[in-house]
């Protein structure tokens, strides 16, 4: 077993006589301009951090609002795309001129947004064109009106069947 111990070294801080002098700091380390020691001696930083926080957390705030925004206009892209693809089916396999429309508004779409348009059908074994186009209102505040409406769109294109 070894001898050595771990040994720290304590240091005492001895209160000082007199008064401060001029230039010279206290244990805190802060000195007035006329030499009296300041309480606390943090140097005047005591509002730092609520200053950092009032300059970021606008700008923070900008962000998060503006990545909720994005993602509100890429579900309405995903919604337009799954509704061209079921308006195409329904053109596909159905006849009836409305059938591709009908089909695509109960995919999910707001029909008061939505325009959906359906290439001529042909006879069974040529192709069929249905797009969708939506425009996404920017609700999300403070963003939306710096953005204004959004227009996403999707097209798919399917075999006449029937």
């Amino acid at each position: 077993m070894s001898r050595h111990r771990n040994r720290r070294r304590r240091w005492r801080l001895e209160p000082r006589a007199g008064p401060l002098v001029a230039g010279r700091t206290d244990r805190c380390g802060g000195v007035r301009a006329d030499g009296t020691a300041r309480a606390g001696g943090r140097g005047g930083r005591e509002g730092q951090a609520t200053v950092e926080l009032a300059l970021t957390l606008p700008v923070v705030l900008m962000l998060v609002l503006a990545v909720v925004q994005v993602g509100l206009v890429v579900a309405a892209d995903l919604r337009a795309i799954q509704a061209a693809r079921e308006g195409a089916r329904a053109a596909a396999v159905d006849a009836r001129v409305g059938a591709p429309r009908t089909a695509a508004v109960a995919a999910g779409l707001d029909a008061s947004r939505c325009t959906v348009t359906t290439g001529p059908r042909g006879a069974p074994g040529t192709q069929v064109r249905v797009e969708v186009r939506c425009r996404v209102p920017t609700d999300v505040p403070l963003i939306g009106p710096l953005l204004g409406d959004v227009s996403v769109g999707a097209a798919a294109v399917m075999r006449v069947e029937t």
